[in-house]
């Protein structure tokens, strides 16, 4: 479980640095404050995660369709940004995807209790 939620914490991190870079700080304390849900031991934060993962990913497979445009018509190279941010997409997804898994669904499978890990 522990894989799990690192690989999660370092895809919220990684979009953490896009907005960083954007200078948009809520989004960028959004990105910090998300994986604090896994203390949550609650039915729904796992899901919320997921989706937050799926989100977050489509970001980065928009920024990629922006610079791979703005490279081209520069007549640049835009191969390997293209190779770059869709890697972390997938990646991003594929963190997502491991909340599905049984040992996360045990873990907040309890409903209606407010306790935290």
């Amino acid at each position: 479980m522990a894989l799990r939620v690192s690989l999660y914490v370092i895809a919220a991190l990684l979009l953490g640095a896009h907005f960083l870079r954007e200078t948009n700080l809520v989004a960028v304390a959004l990105c910090a404050a998300a994986p604090l849900l896994f203390l949550w031991k609650q039915r729904w934060v796992p899901l919320a995660l997921q989706v937050l993962a799926c989100s977050a990913a489509a970001i980065w497979v928009i920024t990629a369709v922006h610079l791979i445009d703005q490279r081209m018509l520069e007549d640049r190279n835009w191969i390997a940004a293209a190779i770059i941010l869709g890697s972390i997409a997938l990646f991003t997804l594929k963190a997502g995807l491991l909340l599905n898994a049984r040992v996360i669904r045990e873990r907040y499978s309890r409903q209606g209790s407010v306790e935290l890990a």
